[in-house]
């Protein structure tokens, strides 16, 4: 899947999708009204916990590897396409 914005997803997952995206692209413009829409989802904040820890941890290690020059193997890179 290359675009989530274009795939068949329920409602809860393109929600988490969304709020992903917005903490990545721009997080000083998140807001309380980001996490009532996934609580409105029907999210915990258990869960709401573990969207925003797993979003960090993916952006922080993509900018380590670019931070570091690090480059995938050309082998490895099939599933990141």
């Amino acid at each position: 899947m290359h675009d989530y914005t274009q795939a068949d997803l329920d409602p809860q997952t393109r929600g988490m999708l969304e709020f992903a995206v917005k903490l990545t692209r721009d997080p000083s413009s998140m807001t309380e009204y980001d996490i009532q829409e996934l609580r409105g989802l029907g999210l915990d904040d258990d869960q709401i916990l573990s969207v925003v820890l797993i979003t960090c941890c993916f952006n922080f290690v993509n900018r380590l590897a670019d931070g570091l020059g690090i480059e995938v193997p050309t082998e490895r890179q099939e599933g990141l396409q």
